[in-house]
């Protein structure tokens, strides 16, 4: 038995698109029912995360396929979106459980003011002994303010509610050494550290061509979480029940550190940066090594339009982001002040001026 997991009060569940829908579009009851019986007996809080949506939506608007635009996705998620709620609310039901739906944009957990109300809407279902179940606002994300898939999304959800587990649920029932359906490789029990995953072929597709993540991006969710003190199990579908029960099946990836403040968590997976800062090689020292605010002295160039409490990322002469950190100066203040100290900047334009770019505890490693 895995005591991570029968020991956890509070769980987060990820379900694919491929594994609640019909593959001509469409909601399999058999399969929502099997997924609601799982999660309505555990003894743990509960938080879902469920796509479907927009697959949901194919087989009343006569869509043979997933669309590619976003138009033709936004309507289709906006008739599947009620349709994938009604089959939980009444399955849910059937076990005496309330649901709460919660839509998200990425505009919600990478903004600090939205991201708060996200966590107490979520915390107050939870108190209230109802099951928040989260997706993506496909009918109103625009390209530019997508998560792009759910896998990522549940990560962010697990460390905004403080998670004691991430389950991902999908149509493989692990992680491989390669394609499942090849006699060579072999199933990946244990993930340690990411390492273990060197030369590990995780660029395989869903099988059922309705949803937009994979494998990739599940591995991908599994590190946020689990350098966020998070564990993760990667499992199929119709494992739920024996997932939540502790019982050793898909892939458990230990969690690689102690839970990070926070803050310091949104700032390095929650938030998009608004422009770059360009280190000389001593700054890049003193920031990753010695763990030192940023002082314009060390800074050589200036890329992006922001303002002051804007994210920014903070790279090496190679381009390469070492750090994000919350900037205390707008971009157009900055280039005079760049390779100057701050005593001498305070000397000629004011004691407001001998203070730190980006200040230590407002800064997170890359």
């Amino acid at each position: 038995m895995r005591e991570q997991v029968t020991e956890a009060r509070r769980i987060v569940v990820k379900i694919g698109s491929s594994s609640l829908t019909t593959t001509d579009g469409g909601l399999a009851a058999d399969r929502v029912d099997a997924l609601v019986e799982a999660l309505a007996t555990s003894p743990a809080e509960v938080v879902l995360v469920s796509s479907g949506a927009i697959a949901a939506g194919l087989a009343p608007l006569g869509l043979p396929r997933r669309p590619r635009d976003l138009a033709t996705q936004q309507a289709a998620a906006s008739v599947g979106q009620g349709l994938l709620m009604r089959a939980y609310n009444d399955a849910f039901a059937r076990h005496a459980r309330v649901v709460g739906q919660v839509l998200l944009t990425v505009d919600d957990v990478t903004r600090r003011a939205h991201y708060r109300n996200a966590y107490r809407t979520l915390r107050r279902l939870l108190d209230l002994k109802a099951i928040p179940i989260v997706n993506e606002n496909d009918t109103v994300a625009t390209q530019e303010i997508r998560f792009g898939d759910n896998d990522r999304l549940a990560a962010l959800v697990a460390a905004l509610v403080d998670a004691d587990l991430l389950v991902l649920l999908s149509d493989v029932d692990g992680l491989y050494t390669g394609d499942p359906s090849l006699p060579t490789s072999r199933a990946i029990t244990d993930v340690h550290s990411f390492a273990d995953l060197d030369g590990v072929d995780i660029r395989r597709p869903g099988r059922a061509g309705l949803g937009t993540g994979g494998m990739v991006t599940k591995v991908e969710a599994a590190r946020i979480a689990t350098t966020s003190g998070i564990p993760v199990v990667l499992a199929a579908a119709p494992q739920a029940a024996e997932v939540l029960t502790g019982r050793p099946v898909g892939t458990f990836f230990h969690r690689q550190r102690q839970r990070p403040q926070a803050r310091l968590f949104w700032l390095a997976h929650a938030t998009t940066p608004r422009g770059r800062l360009i280190l000389d090689a001593g700054a890049v020292r003193a920031v990753v090594s010695r763990h030192a605010s940023l002082l314009p002295a060390g800074i050589t160039a200036v890329d992006g339009r922001f303002a002051a409490g804007d994210p920014v990322d903070l790279v090496d002469a190679g381009g390469v982001p070492v750090a994000r950190g919350l900037v205390n100066y707008d971009a157009v203040e900055l280039p005079p002040l760049l390779g100057r100290s701050t005593s001498d900047l305070a000397a000629e334009l004011g004691p407001a001026y001998e203070r730190e770019v980006v200040h230590r505890d407002d800064l997170v490693l890359l």
